[in-house]
């Protein structure tokens, strides 16, 4: 299994960032060389007009920076479901690469979207020779136990992901 503290620091680094402490630190004035804040023509705004300019690019780095936290949230959860719980619920919708011949025990299931998950219990599902099935794979409401079931079938198994 991969490591997934790097993106859990990087993810946590940008959630717990206060917008506005970021803000307060953002005078244009502070950001640039005297050269540059002179050769932008920023030197002949008036301090009020510097102060509603600092104002709006502040406003943008919140909603960015707003932006990023939640995109690196949600890339971080989505890259490693099964691995660890988020508090997420939302089953995976996905298919399995190439021929499906059921359920047993042991067996890897290659998906679609690059994840491969492993059958940890003894469910049959013995006759379908299927290409490229859709599943489902939904988490157990106690616990980190996942399940997967293919369409069309009432079966389910307990599954691990493996990558």
């Amino acid at each position: 299994m991969r490591s997934i503290l790097p993106s859990l620091l990087i993810a946590a680094a940008l959630l717990f960032a206060s917008p506005q402490s970021l803000a307060q630190q953002q005078a244009i004035e502070r950001q640039m060389t005297p050269e540059q804040f002179q050769a932008a023509g920023l030197d002949r705004l008036s301090p009020q007009q510097l102060a509603n300019l600092n104002a709006w690019l502040n406003g943008k780095l919140d909603v960015e920076t707003t932006k990023a936290a939640q995109a690196a949230k949600k890339k971080v959860e989505e890259e490693n479901r099964g691995f660890a719980t988020f508090g997420s619920d939302e089953p995976i919708q996905a298919r399995i690469v190439g021929e499906f011949r059921g359920f047993g025990e042991g067996r890897s299931y290659t998906l679609d979207n690059g994840q491969i998950w492993r059958q940890r219990d003894q469910a049959k599902l013995h006759g379908p020779r299927l290409t490229d099935p859709q599943v489902t794979i939904t988490p157990s409401i106690i616990g980190s136990i996942w399940y997967m079931k293919v369409q069309g079938f009432n079966t389910r198994t307990e599954v691990t992901r493996i990558k």
